[in-house]
């Protein structure tokens, strides 16, 4: 399935998804509204609503608190949006002004805090457990990969092993969260829970590295953001920690100084160093690995069209060009 098939095939549950959302983003404080809309609207792929949609049909639930969790995801990943972007000063995504960038940062924290409030009482209305707690500790660990990463800025010496730690926690956490939560509703057994969170997990860190790699290979016109953001904000991800370990000694020197700075006074050098150390292609390919534990995962599972559509979108997140 390409994703234009694998959106059609659970068309009807994210319509609702996209409904509940309107819904739910409703307050009587005007600027909530204006900047929740905004954020929500603002196109992006709804990949994590998708997945815990198509976990729960894989798992032959057919209820429809898999509405109510898909939105959920929905809105903590974009309150870390709107909290990643004023900590990373960040003033474009997904081919917009940051909220914080028209709105001003105080806003757009407190937003994103209603937002995660909002999603809170979203989950205890559900009144499952089971819910609660795959998800507070999501966010828990969600919050401390913001804080690791954190501490990995402007220091080139960061390790493979810290910055994996860092998009398992930051990325990968939601991601498997949203996928063992279709499993937890459907009631499937612990295998199958675990199978599914799996495919989450694998999919999380494929989709990420994915994202890293693009930051380096793309025009901002594909991905929707200024290249060569991460380095100014002196993130030393994938792309950069393979060149600085094959690359010259001139070319290591270059790459640490632009971490240490956050510069990219010389993107055009440092683009130079990723590729000539194929580094780029380094983050690709183990970013396809992931891709295919995600879909080993998913060999306990019934066959159905549901499960192709797992399958198909850890295809997708390795195959994007945005």
């Amino acid at each position: 399935m390409d994703i234009s098939t694998v959106r059609r095939l659970i068309a009807d549950d994210m319509s609702a998804v996209d409904k509940l959302i309107r819904q739910q983003l409703h307050s009587d404080v005007v600027l909530i509204n204006q900047i929740g809309h905004y954020i929500v609207n603002g196109g992006g792929k709804r990949l994590r609503p998708m997945i815990v949609l198509l976990a729960a049909r894989a798992c032959d639930y057919a209820g429809t608190q898999h509405i109510d969790l898909a939105a959920i995801v929905e809105f903590i990943h974009t309150a870390t949006l709107l909290h990643d972007d004023v900590v990373d000063g960040s003033m474009m995504r997904r081919d917009q002004d940051t909220a914080n960038a028209v709105w001003g940062n105080s806003a757009s924290v407190l937003v994103g805090d209603f937002l995660y409030s909002r999603s809170f009482e979203m989950m205890v209305a559900l009144d499952r457990m089971a819910v609660m707690e795959v998800l507070s500790h999501a966010t828990n660990r969600i919050a401390e990969g913001e804080v690791l990463q954190l501490l990995n800025c402007n220091d080139p010496d960061t390790t493979e092993e810290r910055y994996r730690e860092v998009i398992l926690r930051k990325t990968a956490t939601l991601f498997e969260a949203g996928s063992r939560l279709g499993a937890i509703i459907a009631d499937a057994d612990i295998e199958l829970e675990r199978a599914m969170a799996d495919y989450g997990l694998h999919l999380g860190i494929a989709f990420q590295l994915v994202d890293d790699a693009l930051d380096y290979a793309s025009s901002n016109k594909e991905i929707g953001k200024n290249i060569g953001d991460d380095l100014a904000e002196g993130k030393p991800t994938l792309p950069l920690l393979r060149a600085m370990a094959v690359g010259t000694s001139q070319q290591q020197a270059l790459l640490r100084e632009a971490i240490e700075q956050g510069s990219i006074e010389r993107i055009e050098d440092v683009k130079t160093a990723i590729e000539s150390t194929d580094a780029i292609e380094y983050t690709a390919a183990a970013a396809q690995r992931e891709a295919e534990k995600a879909k080993e995962a998913l060999a306990p599972f019934a066959d159905s069209p549901y499960l192709h559509a797992l399958s198909s979108l850890a295809d997708f997140s390795v195959s994007r060009t945005r």
